[in-house]
């Protein structure tokens, strides 16, 4: 079955980021594959792109932090023949406070979804369009990528990952047909805060500015363009420069109050 337009799949569709992402190559003419946990949510998404854009739109109810469920999202779009040019890895999220006093599976959640099955992903999907000898990959970080965070300690190394792996990658893939492009937003307003109890902390409350449609924006245009690295807004470049300048012990103890909720620091 032969494919009338590029297809995109994209991860963490249901709101937020990820939606607007999907929206905007929805726009540009690219069907659309999302993936999310809620199937409702899902389905009305799909429905409205398709109405709205003309494209095929399919829900693809999942929840990453099952190991088998990038393996279950390839067949049942093999199935659908559903082509893949461009795999938005979107889907994440993050807990606060002490690592000590958190909840062991949500931590463990947190290294599947943020990590594992955006690998997995991206290795189930990245042979194929080296085959074909074209293709886009966003795999979507945070500006917590650049340095460590204390109170939110394995979001951000999940998010050192996703950096260090995608820049990895884009160089292996250079002269491939195939780019990888890194967004890292700032602090963005979405459902992240909510889930993530983040709202009392200054770097879950005053400090989040971000425009989720923004910087979709500014993350498909990075990726059309092949960038490998897209930091939307001035404020945030500069930031992730910052800790360059600072000991690592104090660039640290500086995020920790962003991060800390009272009683916590």
């Amino acid at each position: 079955m032969t494919q009338a337009r590029p297809g995109a799949l994209v991860t963490g569709a249901s709101g937020g980021i990820g939606y607007e992402l999907a929206k905007i190559l929805a726009r540009e003419g690219h069907d659309v594959a999302l993936v999310a946990r809620s199937a409702d949510q899902l389905e009305k998404i799909a429905t409205d792109l398709s109405e709205d854009f003309g494209v095929r739109a399919l829900a693809v109810p999942a929840d990453l932090s099952d190991p088998e469920s990038p393996d279950r999202i390839a067949v049942f779009l093999g199935e659908a023949g559903f082509q893949v040019d461009v795999l938005v890895n979107n889907a994440g999220f993050g807990t606060m406070g002490r690592f000590v006093r958190s909840d062991t599976g949500a931590q463990v959640d947190m290294v599947e979804v943020n990590i594992s099955a955006l690998t997995h992903l991206t290795r189930l999907y990245t042979e194929r369009m080296v085959v074909r000898g074209e293709g886009r990959i966003m795999n979507v970080a945070s500006t917590a990528a650049f340095q460590p965070g204390p109170f939110m300690a394995v979001y951000f190394a999940t998010k050192a990952y996703v950096l260090s792996f995608s820049e990895a990658l884009a160089e292996e893939l250079r002269h491939t047909g195939v780019s990888v492009t890194t967004l890292c937003p700032g602090p963005t307003v979405t459902g992240f805060q909510k889930r993530a109890g983040m709202e009392h902390a200054p770097i879950g409350g005053r400090m989040v500015t971000g425009d989720a449609a923004a910087v979709a924006r500014a993350g498909y245009a990075g990726m059309m363009k092949g960038r490998r690295l897209v930091i939307p807004g001035l404020l945030n470049r500069v930031g992730t420069t910052l800790p360059r300048f600072f000991p690592r012990a104090l660039a640290t103890r500086i995020v920790a109050r962003l991060t800390a909720v009272r009683g916590d620091y």
